[in-house]
């Protein structure tokens, strides 16, 4: 509720009505217990004391009035002019009450609520009216006494509710205690200023009556009891039915109380559970919590180009106290969602996004918006020239700090050190830059699995598939060496690795510095196994077509290619005979042998021995009587393969090759590609399906499937820390080499900050695909221990971390569902989903869906 008036001052100055003015009427040991865990807060404003009294008399106030009478009526005056200044030890009454503005109330509301969750038994002092959330309005009518310089106070019965007038009597009903008010708000100064300057000439003249609408909090119908009974009605009330982020929350079979700050969810736009499920992780982290509910505002930099004028710092900061506001429903963020679609269209309208670019670009702005640095330096950098790693990152931090100088790098930046190395030169680069979180790669991401058919070319052997692992971002020669292990490559071999598509090579992977990326899971790759003492021999590549008898029922003559290209080097080629004979002889390990063992060609291994001879009659026939036959179209095509030279895209060209004539082919080329169109009888004495089998790089389908994977949270890091070359597009420009280099780079850990964001790369994307990996990463709870990764150990601050939040994503790419998972005291883990917020069991948080860990630094034991 507003502390506010409502009507104006004649002089136009009007009481405060924004959120953050609010005026809050507070136990004043609730309060001061709050005031005194922070020494330097307790020291900026001791308040100032007011005395209630009657109106009749200056003794303790005497309220006569009951429910059945309109009013309430005291006077306040200030203790320093009351006569009688003889009171107790300040706070000790029970009737000491406080009047704090509206930010100062929802710091000390949290740190009782942060103080309670710390204790296993739940149960302080102070406990009773903590766990109280009964926040209810109570108007009162103000008036200046001049004579007497006191201000009169009435509460009446028409100006408030009934029940809510019945607490203002039993808050104000006993005679025998003083009542105090101790103003840490300056409202009730406030009075009397305005009083003064109103009417500064007229001093007979009558004070009007300002309706004055408070925000009780603490005060129940029981607080005339003992502090026994106040405990007690702790218990009682704790068990309440209440209503908490739009639904119930069930804790150990019963409803949660109101009582427990920040459990308030934020209600869904419209795909901005992105948004959601960041804001909530951030919105529970301490020391963030402290500074927006604090005074925040007078470190807004409008000043700063790259900020966004403080307008998102204020939209964040005014989203976070209405989250931590008690008894709240859930909150819509429109506000929060325009300013951000005002300075990052990316994030206009209402696609899904991604939850860490989100808290990426808000961090980022909340940083600018709340720079202390006004004016930021020029600092050049300066080289290392063998000083000491320690002299330099701390001058990289001093100059970083020079120019950004805000809560968020206070809390949320730490540093590493990036050691570059030249492979020529081994020229060394070190620098030392600032991270605002760390963006951990999946070890089982960094590798592909890829199928790949491996063919001899000695007529020997059958294709076989392999399946190697290689580096996502790897290269063809990668490929080429895990394919050499795995096939026992000998010395004297190598391997041409070639795509193959519609049945014919459509290129070749010779260049080893080609990206692997560049091939597709769908792709069918074939390495072909080739003598390197050949390499200057021409390659011929035989590909193969059959008759379609049939298409789509009806009867037909078309061709149709089929089968792997089968490749093989020329050595001394003489004539077409020279071609039979070696496809013949690369075609022999997909001959079908039968029971015997014995070639289904013929009776015996000597049928396919004669073919040649025969082979050679029946062409020498044909092409001297037909010519007409060269295309297969004589009653000999029926029965013989026929050879043709072609342009690699199974086009025929010109001539046939004929068995006894000279092929025109030299030694200075090449390639040259030859079609061999089969006849139908001998299509049966081949094992075609054999031929024509050519799995595909990757298809999980093929794949037994495999239980989740599961690997470490340190993995993730060693993978993040490990040296690896550069790539070709990122090379580093060596000043000793005087040109870009494909240097090797290292990454170590050297500052670590007070809050640890770590990012999981669970979305890849390429030029062909987008993924997302469900592996399932073990993450600690408790105890991070980063001592053994950190490159710096001088510093004293703890290398421990425990978790506090986590942004969850379910769901496959381009859309899916966020969460977030948030601890918040004790043992006790909450689900934030949307405007929903229940209880979930710590065991339960360790999911394949945690996207976004937010890590607190502890202290050591």
């Amino acid at each position: 509720m507003d502390g506010c008036a409502s009507d104006d001052f004649s002089d136009g100055a009007q009481r405060p009505s924004s959120e953050d003015e609010r005026v809050y009427f507070v136990p004043y040991r609730w309060w001061k217990e709050a005031q005194e865990s922070s020494p330097e807060d307790a020291d900026e404003d001791r308040g100032i004391s007011y005395t209630a009294t009657s109106t009749s008399y200056g003794g303790p106030m005497k309220i006569i009035n009951s429910i059945f009478y309109s009013d309430i009526d005291f006077n306040l005056r200030r203790e320093e002019d009351y006569e009688q200044n003889d009171h107790a030890e300040e706070g000790v009454s029970g009737r000491d009450y406080a009047l704090v503005p509206g930010e100062m109330w929802l710091q000390a509301l949290k740190w009782h609520s942060d103080s309670k969750a710390a204790m296993k038994d739940g149960r302080t002092s102070l406990s009773a009216v903590d766990d109280i959330a009964d926040v209810y309005p109570l108007q009162l009518r103000l008036s200046v006494i001049r004579e007497t310089n006191s201000l009169a106070v009435k509460i009446s019965k028409k100006d408030n509710a009934v029940e809510l007038y019945k607490r203002a009597c039993k808050i104000f009903s006993v005679e025998s205690e003083l009542v105090r008010i101790w103003d840490f708000s300056g409202q009730i100064d406030l009075f009397f200023v305005n009083d003064r300057n109103k009417f500064p000439k007229d001093g007979q003249r009558q004070s009007e009556e300002i309706l004055l609408e408070l925000q009780v909090y603490g005060l129940s119908d029981s607080m005339k009891c003992s502090e026994g009974r106040k405990n007690e009605m702790v218990v009682q009330q704790s068990k309440m039915a209440v209503s908490s982020c739009g639904s119930s929350l069930f804790i150990n079979g019963s409803i949660g109380e109101s009582g427990s700050l920040g459990l308030t969810g934020l209600q869904n736009l419209g795909n901005t559970c992105f948004m959601n499920s960041a804001i909530q992780c951030l919105a529970h982290t301490p020391k963030l919590v402290d500074y927006f509910l604090g005074d925040y505002s007078r470190e807004i930099n409008q000043d700063n180009p790259l900020g966004m004028d403080g307008e998102l710092a204020l939209a964040f900061g005014d989203l976070l106290r209405k989250l931590w506001a008690p008894g709240a429903t859930p909150v819509a963020p429109r506000v929060f969602k325009s300013k951000l679609s005002h300075f990052a269209p990316q994030f206009s309208g209402f696609n899904q996004h991604d939850s860490q670019e989100l808290l990426a670009f808000l961090l980022d702005g909340l940083h600018e918006d709340l720079n202390r640095v006004k004016f930021k330096p020029y600092i050049e950098a300066k080289d290392a020239d063998g000083r000491p790693d320690g002299e330099v990152a701390d001058e990289y931090w001093r100059n970083h700090r020079a120019r950004n100088d805000s809560i968020i790098v206070d809390v949320c930046q730490g540093q590493y050190r990036s050691t570059l190395v030249c492979p020529v030169c081994k020229k060394v680069s070190v620098t030392f830059d600032p991270f605002m979180y760390l963006s951990l790669p999946l070890p089982s991401t960094t590798m592909r699995t890829m199928t790949v058919t491996i063919l001899g070319t000695g007529g020997t052997t059958l294709p076989y598939p392999i399946t190697v692992t290689v580096p996502k971002d790897g290269y063809c020669k990668d490929l080429i060496q895990a394919l050499s292990n795995a096939c026992s490559l000998r010395s004297d071999e190598t391997l041409l690795v070639s795509e193959i598509y519609t049945n014919r090579i459509l290129r070749y992977l010779e260049d080893p510095s080609d990206s692997l990326s560049l091939i597709r899971d769908d792709d069918r790759l074939v390495a072909y196994r080739l003598p390197k003492d050949l390499d200057s021999f021409p390659l011929v590549v035989f590909m193969h077509q059959r008759v379609e008898q049939y298409i789509y029922g009806k009867a037909t003559n078309c061709m149709k290619s089929f089968g792997i290209p089968l490749v093989s080097r020329l050595c001394d080629v003489v004539n077409g005979s020279d071609i039979r004979e070696l496809f013949l002889k690369l075609l022999n390990p997909f001959l079908i042998r039968n029971e015997g063992g014995l070639d289904a060609v013929g009776d015996s291994e000597n049928n396919a021995k004669d073919e040649v001879t025969e082979m050679e009659d029946v062409t020498s026939l044909g092409s001297g009587g037909n010519p007409a036959d060269e295309m297969g179209d004589g009653p000999l095509s029926d029965t013989e393969f026929q050879f043709y030279l072609t342009d690699g895209k199974c086009k025929v060209k010109d001539s046939k090759i004929e068995m006894n004539e000279p092929v025109p082919i030299t030694r200075s080329s090449k390639w040259f590609f030859v079609l061999v169109s089969w006849p139908n009888d001998k299509i049966e004495f081949y094992d075609t399906c054999l031929l024509s089998s050519l799995p595909e790089v990757f298809k999980s389908s093929f794949i037994m499937r495999r239980p989740p994977e599961s690997i470490s949270l340190y993995a993730c890091l060693e993978a993040f820390l490990k040296e690896e070359p550069l790539g070709p597009e990122d090379m580093w420009y060596c000043p000793g080499c005087k040109k870009h280099q494909q240097a090797s780079k290292k990454l170590d850990l050297w500052r670590l900050p007070e809050i640890l964001v770590i990012h999981l790369k669970r979305f890849s994307y390429s030029r062909f695909m987008k993924n997302k990996l469900e592996t399932f990463v073990n993450f600690p709870i408790h105890d991070l221990d980063l001592s053994t990764y950190i490159a710096h150990n001088n510093s004293q601050l703890s290398k421990r971390y425990m978790l506090y939040a986590i942004s969850n994503h379910y769901g496959g790419m381009g859309g899916g569902h966020y969460t977030a998972f948030v601890h918040h005291g004790g043992n006790q883990w909450y689900d934030f989903d949307d405007s929903h917020v229940f209880p979930v069991s710590e065991d339960k948080i360790k999911t394949s869906a945690a996207y976004v860990l937010f890590y607190r630094r502890v202290t050591d034991a």
